[in-house]
């Protein structure tokens, strides 16, 4: 329909995950384990190259057994990137933990290595350093891990991979999600690919995930009976919803092939314009554009991003900020931030501002995809139209 809604990353079936729902349903596998649970895990761990994985129900969940796993208590601190979802640091607070922020660089608009840096050497005077550094591919878009990596080596800090938005994406022919200590997947429903709601853990620690396995049961003790020594979770992803990962797991490669051609599709039409500018792709990556996400220039545009999101929703067109940072956030008022500029001017802050994600669902139509062009273009031009009457 012409003018019907057009969501910014809808789920995108393969058509095959009726099959698997009906298979668990007719051995009556309903249960958060079976073998689709099974099979979901090893085939995420192949396709990553890591040892073990655990599935679960969110990757907040995944990220939570992380940081359980690195023994994260209250006290510590916890490094992580600030321009992301809340979900990268709420799991720092489950455990008790202070998260200290670490501000974007401007190619990837991923945690910057020099502010984490800044920020290592002088937690290393305080004899203060993290317990762990939660690094976020934003948007599909790997961080830069080889100097993130040489960092949190020299200073022996692990590493959380949040690789919840980059399943697919690659850096310097490694999958994202294979780098740190441990990597986080999710498959919520706006993914690049869905069990509607659900994570992945992942690491070539297979004991560490064995470990994992037990607290995301409840932590339940090997016995005849019921018997609990320890604290544990209900994270355990069900095999209905796992059935629905392994029909996606088989389209994972179009999905990527789509989204990046939308990009593509938007970059050519859009790119051009004074004063827009896209995310580019860090050199020897390649990202899932999982969404796709544009920076709008307003001193040369003089037009907001508030208008233009303004305008794309009376279009019926869902098109969102980029992520607030969380240093920015109420939940986190007084937590410390390292900007990855020396003069103080934050990165982060900048794309909050002028950031725009456009809808980028790898099931969007060719005709939906010129009515988001359109539409955009006409926001810019108002503004100019607006301009001249004044």
């Amino acid at each position: 329909m012409k003018n019907s809604k057009i969501y910014l990353s809808p789920p995108h079936m393969s058509g095959n995950e009726q099959d698997l729902i009906k298979e668990a349903f007719e051995t009556n596998w309903i249960a958060p384990l079976g073998p689709h649970v099974d099979a979901f895990e090893q085939e995420v761990a192949s396709i990553v190259g890591k040892k073990a994985a655990l599935a679960v129900v969110s990757g907040t969940a995944a990220i939570h057994l992380s940081l359980a796993l690195l023994d994260i208590k209250s006290g510590d601190k916890v490094f992580c990137s600030s321009l992301t979802f809340v979900a990268s640091a709420n799991p720092i607070l489950y455990q008790g933990a202070e998260p200290v922020f670490i501000d974007s660089e401007p190619d990837t608009w991923n945690m910057s290595p020099h502010a984490l840096e800044k920020a290592m050497e002088e937690y290393y005077l305080q004899n203060d350093l993290p317990k762990a550094v939660i690094v976020v591919n934003l948007y599909g878009q790997s961080a830069k891990m080889d100097e993130i990596i040489e960092i949190c080596d020299r200073f022996e800090v692990p590493i959380v991979e949040d690789a919840a938005e980059s399943f697919g994406s690659t850096y310097k022919g490694k999958p994202s999600g294979s780098f740190g200590k441990y990597g986080v997947f999710s498959f919520n429903g706006n993914k690049i690919i869905t069990t509607s709601g659900g994570g992945m853990l992942v690491s070539d620690d297979v004991e560490a995930i064995e470990r994992a396995r037990f607290l995301a049961t409840q932590a339940r003790d090997p016995a005849s009976h019921y018997q609990h020594s320890q604290m544990g979770y209900n994270y355990r992803m069900s095999n209905i919803l796992a059935g629905l990962g392994i029909a996606q797991l088989q389209v994972l490669e179009l999905r990527v092939g789509a989204r990046r051609k939308i990009f593509n599709r938007y970059l050519k039409e859009l790119g051009a314009l004074p004063g827009i500018s896209f995310i580019e792709e860090l050199q020897q990556t390649k990202t899932n554009r999982w969404l796709s996400a544009v920076t709008v220039d307003e001193d040369i545009t003089s037009v907001s991003v508030k208008q233009i999101l303004e305008h794309m929703g009376e279009k019926n067109i869902e098109a969102r900020q980029v992520w607030k940072p969380l240093h920015l956030q109420p939940l986190f008022e007084g937590n410390r931030y390292f900007p990855h500029d020396d003069r103080e001017e934050s990165v982060s802050e900048h794309l909050f501002n002028t950031g725009i994600c456009l809808p980028s669902g790898s099931n969007l139509t060719e005709d939906d995809q010129t009515r988001v062009i359109e539409q955009f273009k006409e926001a810019l031009q108002k503004a100019v139209v607006n301009q001249v009457v004044l």
